[in-house]
């Protein structure tokens, strides 16, 4: 296959995924959920709309031309996915297929059944893409690799992929910033960056920064429609743990019924909680920034006025160029020789 092919095949993947039947999607998602109780039909539903915009035929073209058509030579990429959100290992496969090279695709057991069901329908699409595109347990055979884990797995990928080219990944989450000044559609918006995906993803909203003497009852009330995701019993099952933990130790908090607010210095916040952090004016809150840039995925402000940031709202809509951990894929894999 060339490049031409291969550019055209996920172009067609796109628009199968626009044009899936209620029924289809009915049993995808019920097959979805049954492989990981996290993976909901709203979350499935996302991650397969979000795979069509990366794959929308002019945009998809315009990213694809900036790189080089053919490898030299042609690689064995091994790809170890996380499974956190529905399809997050889709776009390494899109990168390392468009490239040129061949995939070996480890999925996550908690993304197994996704992942196997869209290669599948990339196969149906075009047949050739079954010799480019494999799935195994071990990567022994791969030339290069890419890695996606926690700051721990990551350490082991280092040092066990350390004799050829790999891009290893770690933990990373995602900032909001506040200002005071935000609109009730606007802290609204701020709900689906937190609460999309259950806050699993590492482009969700884990903490806010916020002038000092912010009041957060506007924020709150405003994500009052956010409730339902108290529908899912692992994140009420969170939530009460948390509120526990809480109370017990007489942390300082504010809750409304399904999310629960706490300051604290640390980026990441379990399941159910937002941490905040306060700024005296925008000089500090760009110190601040600048300290934990290494582990931050994505910021969100209102109207995505602040620079470098997304809309609230837009946190899970990254387009085809917007690389995890902001290291280009694609120009990893096309230096490999």
């Amino acid at each position: 296959m060339n490049h031409t092919e291969r550019l055209a095949s996920f172009i067609a993947l796109g628009q199968r995924l626009r044009h899936l039947t209620e029924d289809e999607k009915a049993d995808l998602f019920s097959r979805a959920r049954n492989n990981n109780s996290w993976f909901d039909a709203p979350n499935v539903a996302s991650a397969l709309d979000g795979i069509a915009r990366l794959l929308e035929e002019d945009s998809f073209r315009t990213w694809a031309n900036r790189y080089p058509a053919e490898p030299p030579t042609p690689r064995a990429v091994g790809v170890v996915m996380a499974g956190n959100i529905p399809l997050v290992g889709f776009h390494d496969l899109l990168c390392v297929v468009l490239s040129g090279h061949n995939l070996l695709a480890k999925p996550s057991s908690d993304d197994k059944f996704l992942m196997h069901w869209i290669v599948d329908e990339l196969t149906r699409i075009e047949p050739r893409m079954a010799e480019r595109i494999t799935f195994v347990e071990r990567l022994n055979a791969a030339d290069a690799f890419i890695a996606t884990g926690s700051d721990n797995t990551g350490r082991y990928f280092e040092y066990y992929f350390r004799h050829k080219p790999n891009l290893i990944r770690r933990n990373r989450t995602s900032l909001g910033i506040l200002t005071g000044q935000e609109t009730p559609e606007e802290l609204a918006a701020l709900g689906a960056d937190i609460f999309q995906y259950y806050g699993l993803g590492c482009r969700n909203v884990s903490k806010l920064l916020v002038p000092k003497d912010y009041r957060f009852d506007k924020l709150l009330d405003n994500l009052q429609p956010w409730e339902r995701v108290l529908e899912q019993n692992r994140y009420q099952n969170n939530y009460d743990y948390n509120k526990s933990i809480l109370l017990v130790n007489r942390v300082p908090h504010l809750d409304n019924g399904f999310v629960l607010l706490t300051e604290s210095a640390q980026l990441v916040s379990p399941i159910s909680v937002v941490h905040y952090g306060t700024y005296r004016d925008e000089a500090d809150l760009q110190q601040q920034l600048a300290q934990v840039a290494e582990q931050t995925q994505c910021l969100v402000s209102a109207g995505g006025l602040f620079p470098g940031s997304f809309a609230f709202g837009q946190a899970q809509c990254p387009s085809v160029s917007d690389y995890a951990d902001g290291v280009d894929t694609m120009a990893f894999l096309t230096a490999l020789t």
